[in-house]
């Protein structure tokens, strides 16, 4: 799919630089357009003969073609068969009487159909019925063509592609909660470096796109990924990406490289998507909501937790205070954000309470001998010095097991809560 969005264009004039208009909530920068049937261009009072060098071409340009889309500056010679077989809006649009081809608008010999939409958008279109929609991994440059897929696919009735570019935006914004633990999973590579925006688009990108196909299942995710970033890089915006036609046409400056590539500069990737004053203050709103929730979760879950009613230790004081001690090194880890600042994810909850999970079998913490030899299980973490030992926390395994059900349950809430916290609901 992305080979075919950087296909060949003929032909191709410099076009300027256009300036994208700032996005707001009334005009997402998806810019919802009505429904508008393609127009065949046959029934024009005056007969127009034009060539093919008038009009920008992809390799969507088949000799043996036998009608022409027409999408503002670019045309695409293509088989009028391929659309029929597809959607019904083009089987009745063919289907209308036709006048003698003799007294048709012919472009490089054939009749010709304009379509309202954005040329790349036509491109990747033709691209997905002509070659199919095909994702072999999660790449984050592969939304340019869902979102164009989708958009034309739901408004040409090509079900098919549509149910593909839903289930790929579901897969990368799961409405689940063990959707999103695998998604999560899934942007993390083998050192355990956390790379969501390799496979996965930005968050801004996605929810004005959501927004503006009616698309509501995936908000929530979308909503709580963009509140894990810090205020200002929210307020900051997320780059337009570039599609086939700014790639193509020179829309935006393009280098080539020595191998012919594209590659784009900085000028290209200035382009920001900023969000409506309205969406910001539902974005920010849902990202204190998620703080306070792990306040709230230390206060009811870990500050002066009891041990379990089954806890292996209660008969004897002399070890019951190891789990008791226990609850409260792991509040203090989570107080100093394991789960938050050092990953420079502060306002992710999910992510901090399986921080706090992984704790009960971590044995990588650091304490240090007492004077009788035995150890004080301590919240440090590193490596070990002199006088000190590596252990895990000295908690009995049936108040583990309890603390366990107790972080299930919290996560279960915070996936429950994001529809209100984000204003959905």
């Amino acid at each position: 799919m992305h080979e075919q969005s950087q296909a060949h264009w003929r032909d191709t004039p410099t076009l300027p630089d256009v300036p994208s208009p700032t996005p707001t909530l009334e005009n997402p920068i998806f810019s919802p357009v009505p429904y508008s049937p393609p127009r065949s261009r046959s029934a024009a009072p005056q007969r127009r003969v034009r060539l093919a060098s008038e009009f920008i071409r992809s390799d969507f340009w088949f000799h043996d073609g036998n009608v022409v889309i027409i999408a503002g500056p670019a045309a695409f010679k293509v088989h009028r068969g391929q659309l029929e077989r597809h959607s019904e809006v083009f089987l009745g649009l063919f289907a209308l009487p036709q006048p003698p081809l003799q007294d048709q608008d012919l472009v490089d010999g054939c009749p010709s159909v304009e379509f309202h939409d954005a040329p790349s958008d036509v491109f990747y279109f033709l691209s997905a019925l002509y070659d199919g929609l095909y994702f072999k991994f999660p790449r984050a440059n592969d939304f340019p063509a869902i979102a164009a897929v989708l958009r034309l696919a739901t408004k040409y009735m090509v079900e098919p592609l549509r149910i593909r570019c839903l289930h790929r935006l579901h897969l990368d914004w799961p409405p689940s909660l063990q959707g999103w633990d695998q998604r999560e999973a899934a942007a993390t590579d083998e050192s355990g470096r956390y790379l969501p925006r390799d496979t996965c688009p930005h968050p801004i990108l996605v929810i004005h796109l959501a927004l503006e196909m009616g698309v509501p299942t995936i908000l929530p995710a979308a909503f709580y990924d963009l509140s894990r970033y810090g205020p200002s890089k929210i307020l900051t915006g997320a780059s337009k990406p570039l599609v086939a036609y700014d790639i193509i046409v020179g829309k935006s400056t393009v280098e080539q490289a020595e191998d012919s590539q594209p590659v784009v500069t900085a000028h290209t990737t200035s382009r920001m998507v900023q969000f409506s004053h309205a969406l910001l203050c539902k974005t920010l709103r849902g990202r204190e909501a998620s703080q306070r929730f792990i306040a709230t979760f230390l206060a009811r879950e870990l500050y002066n937790r009891q041990p379990a009613t089954d806890c292996l230790n209660k008969h004897n004081p002399a070890t019951l205070v190891q789990c008791t001690e226990s609850f409260y090194y792991i509040m203090l880890n989570v107080l100093r954000s394991v789960g938050g600042i050092a990953h420079g994810r502060d306002a992710d909850p999910l992510f901090t309470l399986v921080q706090a999970l992984e704790m009960l079998s971590r044995t990588d913490f650091t304490t240090a001998d007492s004077a009788g030899g035995e150890t004080n299980v301590g919240g440090g973490e590193g490596g070990a010095s002199v006088g000190q030992k590596r252990c895990g926390l000295r908690m009995c395994s049936m108040c583990k097991v309890d603390f366990a059900k107790a972080i299930a349950r919290a996560r279960e809430e915070v996936w429950g809560l994001l529809p209100t916290w984000f204003e959905l609901a």
